[in-house]
């Protein structure tokens, strides 16, 4: 098969932070997917933890795992529910993974000797970082997002490897700016002087954008966009106008009114296909956006006050409902606010229960009380990790009479620890990447309702944890009307309990958001939401 000739897009933002950088990417890859591109996405960020393992949510929302356990940022859940694609450690670089690399070559003499500096050793490692994936696989486009703004020092070495990487390639590397165009209410007019000023920081360092997308709460008139253009170096059309959506998956469509690929396509000179096709994406959001009608569905977690923190847990609801034609108000509730004395009332009216994972002890008494009630009120569960490891805290107290079972994460002196640390954790000291991470096979008892959801029996699905069910507890479980339901044959680990005398009450150790995706949502959340539907309309 002949090599393709690999077209680098490089997005950066300017004038703030949080503009969407994330979601352009993935729209611009989903353009490029319907014209029949293949593409892949990485992004790039300039902290200098070698991945977000040990980051807690407060600090960068989510952290998201792929199938080869490489834990990475959460924009990455955005490319892949976009995209459809898989993504790989290859689409996740930090500066300290770049700094660890090239220390690491440096110790073993490969410089011969010579100076190690940020030009070129470096700005070497990054380029190579960008490439791994345009030299490994048959794609036509790699789109990298640099995170961070342009301007801060963290960003500095990466956007001198999109000047030496336009330089180099030519026409076969293109720059996307995106910034903000802001509305000052008491003039009564939008502001074009921090795209100014950004694109002319840029080019300080030696970079013109080719195209500029401009975040606006208004619409940009022609004579704004000739503006920008002027003054940024660029053409009219490549002022590309990206206004406030009512939901991420407008994005595309709006990028494709704004002829967003277009533009790339011409300033990669690469030819305009004739087919497009987004017919997929287009019946999703129609059913999204004209729903059957409401579902109410509780998250239960200890970040819930933060938007990121359970960014692919929100996605999957959605996806679950748009595929039942529901739509699914998420009612986020803080579990650390939860006790025996008042979870009737804070989860009164609930059509289901979703317990999240996390670590550490703070709010896991609120979760086992919220699983009590889901449990005792026939309310439709689903728990997810450290949700699932609580469901069988809460089995074991309150069905099994084993009053202080508990997971040896919070009380290691329990005298029933029926979650208990991973037999290859015991020895572990470094806590980055050295969890069960990525994907692991599970096979499903074809006498389960976990069955009648995946209609097969041997899937496939990713995990990060240390801490396990305890087979100890199995035969009591199965006794007492818990149906052992997944077990990971290689290590005879239980991946899936639920309870047979319950309308639907599913807790897995893994962590079926990752995979949920708009072309393709994950049967479980889509069986939990139509459980709640059920349960609503009962």
């Amino acid at each position: 098969m002949m090599k393709r000739n690999v077209k680098y897009i490089f997005v950066t933002g300017g004038v703030s932070s949080s503009l969407g950088k994330g979601i352009i990417s993935a729209s611009l890859a989903k353009l490029l997917q319907g014209r029949g591109f293949s593409v892949t996405i990485q992004k790039l960020d300039p902290y200098i933890n070698i991945d977000p393992g040990t980051l807690n949510p407060y600090e960068h929302g989510e952290c998201y795992v792929t199938d080869d356990g490489a834990e990475t940022d959460l924009d990455l859940g955005h490319y892949e529910r976009f995209s459809n694609s898989p993504t790989s450690q290859a689409n996740n670089v930090t500066t300290g993974r770049i700094y660890q690399n090239v220390i690491s070559k440096e110790r073993k003499g490969e410089y011969l000797g010579t100076t190690v500096q940020v030009v070129p050793h470096i700005t070497d490692e990054i380029k190579r970082s960008v490439k791994i994936l345009g030299k490994t696989d048959n794609y036509d486009f790699v789109i990298t997002e640099i995170g961070g703004t342009v301007g801060d020092i963290e960003s500095f070495p990466f956007i001198e490897t999109v000047r030496q990487m336009k330089w180099e390639l030519g026409n076969d590397c293109a720059v996307i700016h995106l910034t903000l165009v802001p509305f000052l209410r008491a003039a009564g007019e939008l502001k074009t002087k921090p795209t100014q000023h950004s694109v002319k920081t840029m080019l300080e360092q030696g970079v013109q954008p080719d195209i500029i997308v401009c975040r606006t709460e208004h619409h940009l008139n022609e004579g704004i966009k000739r503006k920008i253009a002027q003054f940024c170096n660029v053409s009219p059309t490549s002022v590309i106008e990206s206004i406030d959506a009512e939901t991420i998956y407008d994005v595309p469509l709006l990028m494709r009114e704004e002829k967003l690929d277009i533009e790339v396509l011409k300033v990669t000179n690469t030819a305009i296909p004739d087919n497009f096709d987004l017919s997929n994406w287009e019946r999703f959001v129609h059913v999204l956006k004209n729903p059957k009608g409401e579902v109410k569905i509780g998250l239960i977690g200890k970040y819930v006050e933060l938007k990121d923190a359970y960014k692919s847990i929100n996605e999957a609801l959605v996806h679950g409902g748009t595929e039942n034609e529901y739509k699914v108000n998420t009612i986020s509730i803080q579990s650390d606010h939860i006790n025996a004395s008042n979870v009737a009332e804070k989860l009164s009216g609930l059509d289901g229960i979703l317990v999240a994972p996390g670590f550490g002890g703070r709010g896991i008494e609120g979760k086992i009380d919220a699983i009590k009630f889901a449990r005792e009120n026939n309310i439709p569960f689903l728990g997810i990790c450290l949700g699932m490891q609580c469901a069988a805290i809460e089995f074991s107290r309150n069905v099994l009479g084993l009053t202080d079972a508990h997971t040896t994460e919070i009380n290691n002196k329990t005298t029933h620890p029926v979650i208990n640390l991973m037999e290859e954790q015991k020895n572990v000291t470094n806590l980055g990447g050295s969890m069960r991470l990525g994907l692991y096979d599970c096979h499903i008892d074809k006498d389960s309702k976990t069955y009648k959801e995946y209609n097969k029996q041997d899937i496939q699905e990713r995990h990060r944890h240390r801490y396990e069910f305890n087979n100890e507890y199995r035969e009591k479980f199965v006794e007492n009307g818990m149906q052992l339901a997944g077990i990971n044959k290689d290590k005879d680990l239980v991946e899936i309990i639920e309870l047979k005398d319950h309308p639907w009450f599913i807790g897995v150790q893994f962590h079926p958001e990752y995979k949920s995706t708009v072309k393709v949502p994950h049967p479980l959340f889509t069986g939990f939401v139509r459980a709640a539907i059920e349960h609503m309309n009962s």
